[in-house]
Parts: structure tokens; sequence; C-alpha cells
């Protein structure tokens, strides 16, 4: 039986323990993709000591059922698909160009919101450790690694607390590093792991 977590600040601190080599370097950033993996990151950049920023990315959700990803869209023009949902659902390019415009408003608010105009962190040669607080299709992870290897990170390690092993394992291809903390078969699904999955607020 795969660990149970009370809620996503102490899915953090169990996640934390896996990242322990990357305390107290001056290279290490953690960002957090809201809002869900806000909560997650900011334990994991405590235990760390280093420092915390947001990175918005935007899943697209597939129309009707908007908890399935058909992709994902990121800063700087970061478009990535689920080929597999994209093909099996037949999904029209008219029906993602759409749903990715209305994402693309969405995404442009919560940076306007979150920053306050403060910038962007410089990512340029840092290592970071991209936290969310799941990974089922792995399309908002993958476009956040996108986005980062645009700002030249020198190194991404994608950290999440509870994720489909398969999905683990495919996001080896993008990340140079994977953090899973446990990968229960079958998922069913991120909020299953956790008691308290209760919506992340702005």
């Amino acid at each position: 039986m795969a660990v149970i977590f009370s809620d996503r600040r102490e899915a953090g601190r169990q996640l934390a323990g896996e990242l322990v080599r990357f305390a107290g370097r001056d290279d290490v950033i953690v960002l957090a993709l809201p809002r869900g993996g806000v909560p997650v990151g900011y334990e994991v950049a405590q235990a760390l000591k280093a420092p915390l920023d947001v990175f918005v990315v935007r899943k697209l959700g597939v129309p009707g059922h908007e908890e399935l990803a058909m992709g994902a869209i990121a800063p700087s023009g970061v478009r990535v698909l689920n080929d597999e949902i994209v093909s099996g659902l037949a999904i029209p390019p008219y029906v993602i160009d759409a749903v990715a415009a209305k994402e693309e408003k969405e995404l442009l608010r919560r940076e306007h919101l979150y920053r306050a105009g403060r910038p962007p962190p410089q990512l340029n040669g840092r290592t970071i450790i991209l936290v969310d607080d799941g990974l089922a299709t792995g399309s908002t992870m993958r476009a956040g690694i996108k986005a980062l290897r645009k700002n030249h990170a020198a190194r991404i390690v994608a950290a999440v607390p509870v994720g489909s092993p398969d999905t683990c394992d495919a996001m080896r291809a993008d990340a140079d590093e994977v953090v899973c903390a446990t990968t229960p078969e079958p998922l069913l699904g991120v909020g299953r792991w956790y008691v308290d999955f209760s919506q992340t607020s702005d």
C-alpha cells in the first residue's frame, strides 16, 4: 500500500526528505507549479533552505472532461500535447487552439497576480527543482521543463510526492532527474493519495 498524505504540506515535507542532497546549495531554486504545487514547494524550499518562486503553467483540459489533460502551455510560447489523448479522442486542432487561447489568458492573469510587479527569478545556470503535488499525465510538468530549458537552466529536477509509475519513468526523457516519492499502481488520480486535497486558492 502506497503512502497517503494528510495534505500537501505534509507531502512536501516527505518529498523534501528525498531531496536532502540539494540542501544549502546557493545554485538551487525551488519553483512550484501553482496552485497545488505551491504548498508542497514551500515545505521543500524551507527544508532545503532554498529560495521559492512560482512557475505558472496551465493544463489544456479536454472540453467536457477538463480534469483530463490533452496538453499544457507554459511561458515563452511553450505548448506540449498529449498525443495519445489527442489522437485517441480525435480532438481537432481548432479545439486545441481555442482551449490554449483561453488558458493563455489565465496564465497571464495569474503571472500578473502572483508577481505583483516583481520580476521573474534569474534561472540561467541554476539547478531548478520543479515541484507539483502529483504527476498523472505529466503534461504540465513537461511544459514547465520545456519552458525552463528556454531559460537556460543548468539542471532541472522534476519532483512530486506521488505519480504514476509510467509517467515518472517517461519524465526522465525530459528532466535531468525525476523524484517521485511514491508511485502507486494504479494511480487512479492524484487526489486519491491525499486525505485533504481541497483546491488551493490564489
